[in-house]
C-alpha cells in the first residue's frame, strides 16, 4: 500500500520534522499552502507514521508537520515556512 511521500524529515532540536513543500508559480489559485488539502494531510500522517515504523529509534521524539509554500510575487520569489501546519490525523 502506498501512503505518499515526505519531501523532508529535518531535526529541530529533538524534534522530527515531517515538512511539505510546495511552490506556485502563482497565487492565482492560491498559494503552495492552501493546497495542502485535509487528504493531502492524512497522506503525509500516514506517511510518517510509517516512517517512524521503519525508523523505531525515531519514535520516541517529538514530531511536527510544516509547510513549505513557494511562490511568485511580484517578480520576487517568497518563501513562508508554516511551522505546526497541522496535526497528525
Amino acid at each position: 500500500m502506498r501512503f505518499g511521500e515526505i519531501d523532508l524529515v529535518m531535526l529541530d532540536g529533538e524534534t522530527l520534522v515531517f515538512t511539505e513543500v510546495r511552490f506556485r508559480e502563482s497565487n492565482r489559485h492560491g498559494t503552495g499552502a492552501d493546497s495542502v488539502t485535509w487528504a493531502k494531510q492524512r497522506r503525509i500522517s500516514s506517511a510518517a507514521r510509517l516512517y517512524l515504523q521503519r525508523n523505531p529509534g525515531e519514535s520516541l521524539r517529538p514530531c511536527r508537520f510544516d509547510v513549505v509554500s513557494i511562490g511568485n510575487d511580484g517578480g520576487q520569489t517568497r518563501f513562508n515556512w508554516i511551522r505546526n501546519a497541522f496535526d497528525a490525523g
